[in-house]
């Protein structure tokens, strides 16, 4: 069971950033990937049609011989995890947006949130913003449009940078020191995100939390991989696989899949 795939999906290519942090992390470690971005972005559907999709992705992984799964989406998390948890015999991974360590360190007592709608109206998120954010200012944003220009390959775009720049607007206004990136999609903006936000701004994301999360719970359930042989990754999209080779700078087996 140990030489078992790690299994990750997320609504798209997004979650390619938890992978390479997981798998960085943990190079002796098999991998399995899925890509729904057929269905990107998960942010504005129901929280029903989430579970539906994300039960979907579980029974692909599981039936792929995964041994644990990342919930590698925000909105997934926060909408599906506990009926996952609840539905299937294998250790889930969560995804959530990094306030803790924002609210913890915050000198300005504000803090932004960049997240999809689906993440910023679950309960989970209220949760966790209530515990660890008291008295503090959080500025949410949905970042609608994000994931879409990100799945075509746009990432880079001038539409991106307008976007951007009229989300960051309100939270600069308020004073935010921090940047918490709610959707796993996020982190591939760090570079133009850099250079739009003062040097005073961190930028948080939950891509090696979540790494060493999963080292945590294959390391108590006896799952590491012991091997020291060449890891088998293997990644699927149901969507363009071009972008999602070229987000991964072709260093991986990347496949279509009628999914």
């Amino acid at each position: 069971m140990s030489n078992n795939p790690i299994g990750i999906f997320d609504s798209g290519i997004g979650g390619t950033s938890i992978f390479k942090e997981i798998h960085a992390l943990l190079p002796n470690e098999n991998c399995i990937y899925l890509a729904d971005s057929v269905n990107a972005p998960y942010g504005n559907k129901s929280k029903e049609e989430i579970v539906e999709l994300s039960v979907k992705n579980t029974e692909f992984l599981i039936n792929k011989g995964s041994k644990i799964i990342v919930v590698a989406c925000n909105t997934a998390t926060t909408n599906a995890i506990d009926f996952l948890r609840e539905n299937y015999n294998i250790p889930f991974i969560g995804i959530e947006p990094a306030i803790k360590p924002a609210a913890l360190n915050t000198k300005t007592k504000a803090i932004g949130i960049l997240a999809t709608k689906g993440t910023l109206s679950s309960q989970l998120f209220h949760k966790t913003t209530d515990l660890y954010a008291s008295g503090i200012k959080v500025i949410e944003q949905v970042g609608e449009g994000i994931v879409p220009l990100i799945e075509s390959g746009k990432v880079d775009s001038g539409q991106m940078q307008l976007l951007l720049e009229r989300y960051l607007k309100p939270m600069l206004e308020q004073n935010i020191d921090f940047l918490v990136l709610g959707c796993t999609h996020y982190p591939y903006l760090i570079p133009m995100l850099s250079k739009m936000l003062p040097s005073e701004v961190e930028i948080i994301d939950s891509g090696l939390a979540v790494a060493k999360q999963t080292q945590s719970v294959l390391a108590s359930n006896d799952l590491l991989n012991s091997s020291v042989s060449k890891p088998r990754i293997k990644l699927f999209s149901n969507g363009d696989v071009s972008v999602l080779d070229t987000i991964l700078n072709s260093k991986f087996d990347v496949s279509y899949l009628n999914f």
